[in-house]
């Protein structure tokens, strides 16, 4: 791949819209296929961002522009990782540079950036509900506009992809097509000339002429016209499953099309022209490659599924000055020290066995780790079922995916007072993958609920403590830990279990105190040693649980100190800072002045960690600005 200023396009410059590539030949379509691919793989070497599912659905995303009237036809990207062929092509490729940073192109479609981004996206198994409701809308509005919803494999996992098919394949009169993006090549052998063949041929006007017609006669056929017609379904699908697989989408009432080879414009094209032409839902079945047209995607596409910035030329990711392991390895590996010594402890993740950092557990302990797929609430009460037979089940879970398994820790576990432990990873702001992903509502949709313990560790080395700490305590239990880098403090060889309850004083001081959880307690820490250098003298509380908040060390504070300034990576409403005033409340507390700094009632968009947590306040010159004000200095 040649560095980026010496890479040259003869095609993408003259695309601006979808309308460009229409006028496009093949050849020249596959041509902008490559120069999109290396445009892709450059800017995403510089921002960082998903680049091998991106690169795999290149050829689709120019056949469906090309052939679909978009954006009057809405064209719904799941979860939208994949989505940046379809942003370069629609207008945005001027500011792609952009991407994923501060002001810039979101990394997922956004209604806000386009009129052909449809439906704001970011999490799984939501595009064919939304691409329904589309069809739906149109059908009651007298339009005839099509509703394309391109999910992947993968997200076909969720409960709500299911829900979604078994709904909409009902709807026989409404112009649905959801186009299935199978990249895991499990039916490889399906692809090719004779299957593209047949699929043209079953999709083009005379056999679906011939369908029709057929199928209208033999309803006429008095008393035994239904009969005969069931026959004649058996008799298709016999023929059709004997080459494709695809009697399951048939039996939900979709009209099934494909394997289509992914890469193959010209396949793909005619096929989607047929596809356009035939009424009532519709799944086309499409064959892609994950990382297509990049070596190093290719051969290890969850690597470069989400990546930080790279070298183009060795596929290298470029090093992070901070050289300590991540809060997810430490995760990981203080899993794998619990689980040797004790053999019922086994994990639970939802598709991200690696982005949890139990890749190395899943080699150590195989049966003892389960990946149930993108299907969260199936591994929270999957979990629950294991605690109740005995074991020690650890559910890891992005902060921003987890809540959408609330009634499943609301009814399953925390009901039954079962010991399942919540690893919260991501949580707090997350950065560059924006408004979809930032992991700030955990504290505040978990505190609420009965006999759940809630804790948040200063630096990695607190995060082993609390593990151990949580899956021995027999409650349900959830620690919550940001992305990124630990801060390189020494690892303590034995395991303690901690006090529950009970917080931290880091430093005693009379004038101010500060109260902070988790990521945000060395910065509170930092923040307070410059104030001493001013002789002001400030207490730092690490409070280490959220819930039990440790009420005796909360409540003497306010009684010695007048003024409260409380830290937290967590929306203000309901979240830690809500925990410590209706303590306060609670308690009789008065004369005292309490502070929150937190996210305010909005929701947080993309930018790196730093500049959003310097725009909120949230690091150390941010909790020093706000000491100050309340210290009137």
């Amino acid at each position: 791949m040649k560095p980026l200023q010496t890479v040259e396009y003869s095609v993408l410059p003259n695309v601006n819209d979808p309308a460009d590539i229409r006028k496009l030949s093949i050849a020249e379509l596959n041509t902008l296929a490559g120069e999109i691919r290396s445009l892709i793989i450059h800017t995403v070497a510089s921002s960082g961002g998903h680049l091998a599912s991106s690169l795999g659905v290149v050829e689709l995303t120019l056949a469906l522009h090309y052939v679909f009237n978009t954006p009057e036809d809405k064209l719904v990207w799941d979860v939208g990782h994949q989505s940046y062929a379809h942003k370069i092509i629609t207008g945005r490729k001027e500011k792609f540079a952009t991407l994923r940073r501060r002001g810039g192109l979101s990394g997922f479609p956004k209604r806000e950036e386009s009129a052909y981004d449809t439906f704001n996206v970011g999490h799984s198994g939501t595009s064919i509900a939304a691409a329904a409701a589309f069809a739906e809308a149109q059908s009651l509005k007298g339009g005839h506009c099509k509703s394309i919803a391109v999910i992947g494999d993968g997200s076909l996992t969720t409960g709500m992809a299911f829900e979604g098919l078994n709904w909409s394949g009902d709807r026989d009169n409404k112009d649905l097509i959801i186009i299935l993006n199978d990249n895991e090549m499990s039916i490889s052998p399906n692809v090719g000339a004779l299957s593209s063949y047949l699929n043209r041929i079953m999709t083009g006007d005379r056999f679906t002429k011939f369908r029709g017609e057929l199928k209208n006669f033999l309803k006429s056929i008095p008393g035994v016209g239904e009969q005969l017609l069931k026959f004649s379904r058996q008799i298709e699908e016999s023929v059709k499953t004997f080459v494709v697989p695809g009697a399951l989408f048939e039996e939900l009432g979709f009209i099934y099309v494909g394997p289509l080879e992914g890469h193959r414009l010209d396949y793909l094209i005619k096929n989607f022209e047929n596809v356009k032409k035939l009424k009532g839902p519709v799944l086309v079945h499409v064959i892609t490659q994950k990382g297509r047209g990049y070596k190093y995607a290719e051969d290890n596409s969850p690597t470069y599924h989400g990546i930080a910035p790279f070298d183009v030329e060795t596929g290298q990711t470029i090093p992070s000055k901070n050289t300590a392991p991540s809060y997810t390895e430490i995760f990981g590996g203080t899993m794998m020290d619990l689980a040797a010594a004790d053999s019922r402890i086994v994990a639970v993740t939802a598709a991200m066995c690696e982005g949890t950092g139990l890749e190395k557990f899943q080699r150590e302990f195989p049966g003892r780790l389960y990946d149930v797929g993108i299907a969260e609430q199936l591994a929270v009460t999957f979990a629950a079922g294991l605690a109740i037979e005995g074991l020690l089940p650890v559910v890891a879970i992005y902060s921003t995916f987890l809540q959408r398994a609330y009634d499943q820790i609301l009814h399953d576990v925390c009901l039954q007072k079962l010991p399942v432990v919540f690893a919260v990873d991501r949580a707090g702001i997350v950065g560059e993958d924006g408004a979809t992903h930032q992991g700030l509502f955990d504290l505040s949709y978990l505190r609420n609920l009965p006999h759940l313990i809630m804790m948040a560790p200063k630096d990695e080395n607190e995060l082993r403590h609390m593990l151990k700490t949580a899956i021995g305590c027999g409650s349900p239990v959830s620690i919550r830990y940001p992305r990124g880098k630990g801060l390189g403090v020494p690892l303590d060889d034995k395991l303690s279990i901690l006090p529950i309850g009970r917080g931290e004083v880091l430093c005693d001081g009379s004038d101010l105190a500060i109260i902070a959880v988790g990521s945000t307690v060395h910065p509170a820490l930092a923040a307070a040693r410059k104030l001493a250098e001013k002789g002001i003298g400030v207490k730092v509380i690490n409070a280490r649980f959220i819930k039990p908040l440790d009420a005796e060390l909360l409540l003497s504070t306010a009684a010695a100190v007048k003024k409260i300034l409380t830290v937290e990576e967590n929306v203000l409403d309901g979240g830690f800072g809500s925990a410590v005033l209706e303590l306060f409340a609670q308690n009789g507390v008065t004369g005292v002045t309490v502070r929150r700094l937190g996210i305010r009632d909005e929701f947080v968009q993309h930018a790196t960690q730093a500049e959003l947590r310097s725009q909120y306040g949230l690091d150390e010159e941010g909790i020093l600005r706000a000491a100050k004000e309340m210290l009137g200095a």
